[in-house]
């Protein structure tokens, strides 16, 4: 249990002094992208939450739910390799994502909305927590967890170590358009 939350720590550590956004992409959002120092690859970047939920790459990304209208759009490295990722998940208002797990642990970060995230085999409304802006959570490697957004949209930022993927505990709630395993 130590072993992992303190991968967890590191990971959510790492996430704030790894983050390398290609800035191409960051410019087509509207961020505002600088170069900087030849010493550095990390080019300055400044982007408001419109500007980061702008151009996500829709339900076809690995490691997202896979649910219609989730969407997801990589910040950092590249989830479906060895190595590790940033990516942000847009989750629209009035929707559940059935019970699943990922094979690698994962922090996240509640950016905007409000997110209710819990952990089991079955979706199961008395387990969820309410979680607002700035709340962190873990999705440990193979631990089933399930999430509902109510009134409002949420952003999250996850962060991991990949290579990463989506596993239904139920194969009936898979959805149609989930992302390749």
């Amino acid at each position: 249990m130590v072993g992992r939350w303190h991968v967890a720590c590191c990971v959510f550590v790492v996430t704030l002094f790894s983050y390398s956004p290609s800035p191409s992409a960051m410019r087509q959002a509207g961020a505002q992208i600088e170069p900087t120092a030849a010493s550095s690859g990390l080019p300055r970047m400044r982007m408001t939450p419109a500007e980061v939920r702008a151009n996500q790459t829709g339900t076809e990304q690995i490691g997202s739910s896979g649910v219609a209208g989730v969407s997801t759009k990589i910040l950092s490295g590249d989830p479906s390799k060895s190595g590790f990722y940033v990516v942000t998940m847009f989750v629209p208002a009035h929707t559940t994502i059935q019970s699943h797990s990922h094979r690698d642990d994962r922090v996240a970060t509640v950016v905007s909305g409000t997110w209710r995230f819990g952990y089991g085999d079955r979706f199961d409304e008395r387990e969820l927590k309410t979680l607002p802006p700035g709340s962190v959570y873990s999705e440990p490697g193979g631990a089933n967890h399930f999430a509902r957004t109510d009134a409002d949209a949420v952003l999250v930022q996850i962060s991991g170590f990949g290579p990463t993927d989506t596993h239904y505990f139920d194969p009936a709630h898979t959805p149609t358009a989930a992302p390749a395993r």
